[in-house]
């Protein structure tokens, strides 16, 4: 398999974290997704708590283009950028200074965005139907079952105005990305078998 750079958005309770992480394992090269977190809070100075809040504040994406256009909790950032910018843009160092060190798998925080410029980067897009995702939900992550559907479309609503803010572009949306599957038709392994096919076939 072709050692490259590949970024993986998703609808939460596709499992398209562990598709990732499965996928790096298989390629050898680092996964990040919590160790992108961590390394962005080493490199910023920003809290883990913050950046892994930061996408559910969206939820309300006039609210959140407001804040963001006041300075966010009331501090204004460098050269008259609010927190939320401010932190979005040490977001964009962080993950562009990862793909220029080498191969590695980019879970969620826009990379797909943020690397569209580098030519060895593949973008996927992991997407299931609602039963699918909600039985992965209550099954692999705890979650109520009379409350999981609200909560996953909450958590998808908050990652469309996040993205959408940030970048201009609609979260989703098939031209974004150069493969879009539905994990919840053939399972993980299977998803996985695919996108390692891609990558191999896929020209650069």
């Amino acid at each position: 398999m072709k050692q490259k750079i590949v970024t993986i958005s998703r609808t939460y309770g596709s499992g398209g974290r562990i598709i990732g992480q499965k996928l790096a394992e298989d390629m050898g090269v680092p996964f990040y997704d919590k160790a992108l977190i961590d390394r962005i809070a080493e490199e910023t100075g920003f809290s883990k708590e913050m950046i892994e809040n930061a996408e559910m504040k969206a939820k309300n994406s006039f609210l959140y283009t407001l804040a963001t256009s006041l300075g966010g909790n009331g501090e204004a950032g460098i050269e008259g950028l609010s927190l939320n910018d401010k932190f979005f843009l040490a977001q964009v160092n962080v993950i562009r200074k990862i793909a220029e060190e080498g191969p590695c798998v980019l879970v969620g925080r826009c990379a797909d965005y943020i690397l569209r410029d580098m030519h060895d980067v593949t973008n996927i897009f992991i997407c299931a139907e609602m039963h699918n995702r909600t039985q992965r939900a209550i099954n692999e992550y705890g979650m109520d079952e009379s409350t999981v559907e609200g909560e996953i479309k909450k958590i998808d609503k908050a990652r469309t105005n996040y993205y959408t803010h940030h970048t201009g572009r609609k979260w989703g949306d098939v031209l974004n990305y150069h493969l879009t599957l539905d994990s919840g038709y053939i399972g993980v392994e299977d998803t996985i078998a695919l996108i390692e096919e891609f990558l191999e076939r896929r020209k650069y």
